[in-house]
């Protein structure tokens, strides 16, 4: 049983929407968010990553950072740029890029199922990352951006939010990187009975992208559970927000990499070494490979592809068996010596939305080596990854379209 929770969300009126709403604060650099900022001063990132409102922020202690995100959300609903919703209500979140359509439930989940494992996850968090969100989200009392999850779908659900996605939507707009994000509000007694009912059954809900959220909502729990005798485990803080996605729906895209060195190898001798473990075809126009166990590879100003020699693959394990482990296992580390990709200042890793035009840049004329592209996992193989209580390689997932923060905000009360 997965249990799903009606809440009063935080959220923009309509007029302010789609200024409001804002890429996720890990996806920009401090500079980058300025920008933003600038061109938009009402743009949540100055609640999202309050930092950039700061000239002098000195890193994930400086308590001023928090104080800033607590005060810009509060002044968002001074100035009813912001409201709170009058009852409690589900969401259904609606992104479109190109012929690509995720449809979402937008709800409250429960932080206990989180931290008994019923709600699963596929990768480790880094614990600044971790300190910086929980800092965040105790401080300006809010949970400022939801976590991205995914289940495998029931039909019942996808009647009910086709059935609401047929009325009139609440937000409807195109955001400035070409993603339409269509909101509709779920409030009727019926239908908010008919999500709960719908998603009881779910055996396992699957965080896709924001461990890092997730993790943080679970430590400012615990914080505040430690800070009141009188807890009941009840209270707000015990929720995490999220947006749930049927796994059909779901899109994980291509994470490449890119290494700056041949780890002192001549090229020669480099194509020899790789050619032991993967076939060699030169000449590769597609640049992106079109199956799993294949790989582009872009070396000296020119394309090829390697296929993975039979010898060499393995299925009795849901993390080998991954693309991403084969290049590491068998090229990445033995050959370019790029042992711990989390710390390897020699790698870097380029998201799929950023294409195969990005490999080339790195290669062409920032100085980099080689560079490689893979063929995306799948949903089933992350969750079977979850399944097994085991963790992702470090880069192996991206999520697009991203969600967008500001569109909803679950207040800790």
């Amino acid at each position: 049983m997965s249990r799903v929770i009606p809440f009063r969300a935080l959220r923009p009126r309509k007029q302010f929407a789609d200024q409001v709403a804002a890429p996720p604060y890990d996806v920009l650099n401090v500079e980058e968010a300025r920008r933003l900022i600038r061109s938009n001063p009402l743009s949540f990132l100055r609640v999202e990553k309050s930092e950039s409102d700061l000239s002098d922020a000195a890193g994930v202690d400086d308590r001023r950072i928090y104080e800033r995100a607590k005060e810009n959300l509060e002044a968002l609903i001074r100035k009813g740029i912001l409201f709170r919703e009058e009852r409690e209500s589900f969401y259904l979140y609606r992104q479109r890029r190109g012929d690509h359509v995720q449809t979402g439930i937008v709800a409250g989940v429960s932080l206990a199922e989180y931290e008994t494992g019923k709600i699963k996850r596929h990768e480790l968090t880094r614990a600044e990352k971790e300190r910086e969100r929980t800092s965040h989200i105790d401080t300006a009392g809010a949970q400022t951006g939801p976590v991205f999850m995914t289940y495998r779908g029931r039909e019942e659900i996808n009647r009910l939010t086709a059935r609401v996605a047929a009325t009139k939507p609440e937000y409807d707009f195109t955001a400035d990187d070409g993603v339409v994000h269509t909101v509709w509000l779920i409030a009727d007694p019926a239908d908010i009975l008919g999500v709960v009912e719908g998603f009881a059954p779910v055996e396992a809900l699957y965080i896709a992208d924001g461990h890092h959220r997730a993790a943080a909502a679970a430590a400012v729990a615990r914080l505040r559970q430690a800070r009141n005798d009188c807890d009941r485990g009840d209270e707000s803080h015990h929720v995490l927000m999220a947006v749930i996605f049927p796994e059909d729906q779901v899109r994980i895209m291509d994470y490449n990499r890119a290494v700056r060195d041949l780890n002192g190898l001549t090229e020669e001798a480099f194509l020899e070494r790789v050619g032991d473990d993967f076939l060699i075809r030169w000449d590769f126009p597609g640049k992106a490979p079109r199956r799993p166990r294949e790989f582009g590879m872009y070396l000296n100003g020119a394309w090829s592809l390697l296929t993975a020699r039979e010898a060499i693959l393995r299925d009795d394990d849901p993390i080998a068996g991954l693309d991403v482990s084969l290049l590491q296992e068998r090229l990445l580390g033995p050959i370019l010596g790029v042992r711990d990709p989390r710390t390897d200042p020699r790698i870097d890793f380029i998201g799929g939305v950023r294409g195969m035009a990005e490999l080339e840049r790195l290669v062409n004329r920032e100085g980099f080596a080689v560079a490689f592209s893979l063929y995306p996992p799948t949903v089933g193989q992350m969750m079977a990854v979850a399944d097994a209580g085991k963790v992702m390689p470090p880069k192996s997932t991206w999520f697009e379209p991203k969600l967008r923060s500001g569109l909803f905000v679950f207040l800790l009360e």
